[in-house]
């Protein structure tokens, strides 16, 4: 099962559009330019990135840091690890 929910979070990033992730971190209060979420989206589409790895997700989290800014990366971290904790998912996550 966790392979399958793995898969399907990481098929839901390659397929994210620019105003979903607008959206999204507007509505968890992560303010980024249109701009930098093409930047992002565009990170996602060409680079395999496993958020469920700690090396994937800090590598992911130091590009982010690079688009937008640190204090946005280090937000975006904490909502994501916040997010685990809200839906139980902590096992998937090394």
């Amino acid at each position: 099962m966790s392979k399958f929910i793995k898969d399907l979070a990481i098929k839901k990033m390659k397929q994210l559009s620019t105003e979903e992730l607008l959206h999204y971190s507007k509505q968890n209060g992560v303010i980024i330019t249109r701009l930098q979420a093409q930047q992002i989206i565009s990170y996602l589409q060409n680079h395999s990135v496993d958020p469920f790895d700690d090396q994937g997700r800090h590598k992911m989290l130091i590009e982010l840091s690079r688009i937008t800014d640190r204090e946005t990366a280090k937000k975006s971290e904490k909502l994501f690890h916040e997010l685990i904790k809200a839906y139980g998912l902590e096992h998937l996550f090394n």
